[in-house]
């Protein structure tokens, strides 16, 4: 038995509860791009305009995340998970009520705060999960963000055309009936709970700040500047495409918006089973090897259906990228959480990643340059570009750094625990040294 497994049957609860945050951060991220369309017709705007309200989310959601990240190591992951849902949740409902750029942006900037601690669902789950089955658990886990895109894909074709773009985002405060039943029915980590017990307000503040737990040990601060570029260049790569996508299929390959629907489902259904895939391989090999392959394998694919698109082949040609692109976020919450340690881990994935959120955020915008003066098919050749630099970060990060289910020692922050399911025998990353 996994030495810090919780009772019986308490990690699927927090599993399904984190699935349906995810479907609804995965439904909140694709309903912008589903009614750019819509939005940029109603409120005159630029492809320039348009791409900034992309890039303030994003900026937004960076902002939220790093403080949610800390907040999650001070206060607690449940805590900081419900509040954020309910605020994102509220802010999309609002966001209906908008009539012009600057109220929608302002809306968009302060509800984008919660979904940037949605990345803290993964953290929570790995905290639960048995060391032998993490990574086949959060690929599956990763899904619940595909399965977002596709019920508002679906609610889009159904809504759009009849009640138009305000009605989706009304529809989208339903799942703060989420917030609340996490609230109830999830206890914090074990490992939280341990470490906040032994570690309690300390009296020297500055040297306990998380910040420097991790820019003060070596392997802590190697691992989250390594997370934070593959971050910066995978989240580019991943909101430039969300963020224009469908208008690409819809404008440039002249796709009506009822086969687009479909061709996008499509595309995310198979990125459910790239996503599943790549978390049993990664824990039957290696969670490196995978996102690796994953990056580098979208990347080079792009190009494809950029130039090699037809009307016949597109529908093989998208479900081909789903897969690829399901695969490095199916092993991605696993292996970032397995990098860091309890008492900072939190605090280190919220910072490293929503580093990339931030700068990311120019993305949305550059690609609505390039398609300005050029094309999106031309932009997203940038974004292939930078999946591939996203996959060549990571192969300077190790395999299974911490057991993200046991407790840290008492007497540090930041020292590997060994893999519960190897016994006796050093971490890679302590090998690789």
């Amino acid at each position: 038995m996994n030495r810090a497994s919780p009772a019986t049957g308490r990690w699927l609860i927090v599993f399904a509860l984190g699935y349906l945050a995810l479907l609804v951060d995965g439904a909140d991220v694709m309903m912008y791009g589903l009614t750019l369309t819509r939005i940029k017709s109603e409120f005159g705007l630029t492809n320039v305009e348009a791409g900034a309200l992309g890039s303030l989310t994003l900026v937004g959601m960076a902002v939220g995340g790093i403080l949610g990240g800390w907040a999650s190591d001070a206060l607690g992951r449940v805590r900081v998970v419900v509040w954020a849902l309910a605020l994102f949740s509220l802010g999309a409902g609002l966001l209906g009520l908008t009539h012009s750029f600057l109220q929608f942006a302002a809306v968009r900037f302060i509800s984008s705060l919660g979904i940037g601690c949605m990345v803290l669902v993964s953290t929570l789950v790995a905290e639960y999960v048995p060391t032998e089955r993490r990574s086949l658990t959060l690929g599956v886990l990763q899904t619940g963000v595909s399965a977002g895109y596709i019920v508002v894909i679906a609610l889009s074709n159904w809504i759009l055309p009849h009640y138009g773009w305000r009605m989706l985002f009304y529809v989208a405060t339903v799942p703060v009936v989420l917030a609340m039943a996490i609230h109830w029915f999830v206890p914090e980590p074990p490992g939280w709970r341990a470490s906040a017990s032994v570690h309690p307000r300390e009296r020297r503040k500055w040297r306990e700040n998380r910040y420097y737990l991790i820019f003060s040990d070596r392997e802590a601060r190697r691992m989250f500047i390594l997370w934070a570029l593959a971050s910066v260049f995978a989240l580019s790569g991943f909101y430039g495409l969300n963020n224009w996508l469908p208008t690409y299929l819809e404008k440039e390959l002249h796709v009506r918006f009822g086969s687009m629907a479909s061709y996008m489902i499509g595309t995310y259904v198979v990125a459910f089973m790239g996503k599943i895939f790549a978390g049993w391989l990664g824990d039957v090999w290696s969670r490196r090897g995978v996102y690796v392959i994953g990056c580098i394998g979208a990347a080079l694919f792009l190009p494809v259906i950029i130039f090699l698109h037809t009307r016949e082949n597109i529908v093989w040609l998208m479900l081909f990228f789903g897969f690829l692109y399901g695969v490095p976020l199916g092993t991605m919450g696993a292996f970032m959480s397995e990098s860091f340690a309890t008492r900072i881990r939190g605090t280190a994935v919220g910072g490293s990643y929503n580093v990339g959120r931030f700068c990311s955020g120019a993305a949305p915008v550059v690609i609505g340059y390039i398609a300005t003066q050029f094309s999106f098919g031309t932009g997203f050749l940038l974004v292939g570009a930078v999946f591939f630099l996203s996959g060549v970060c990571t192969l300077f990060i190790p395999d299974r750094l911490y057991d993200t289910s046991a407790r840290d020692p008492d007497n540090t922050g930041t020292a590997p625990v060994p893999e519960a399911s190897t016994p006796g025998r050093a971490p890679e990353a302590l090998d690789a040294r």
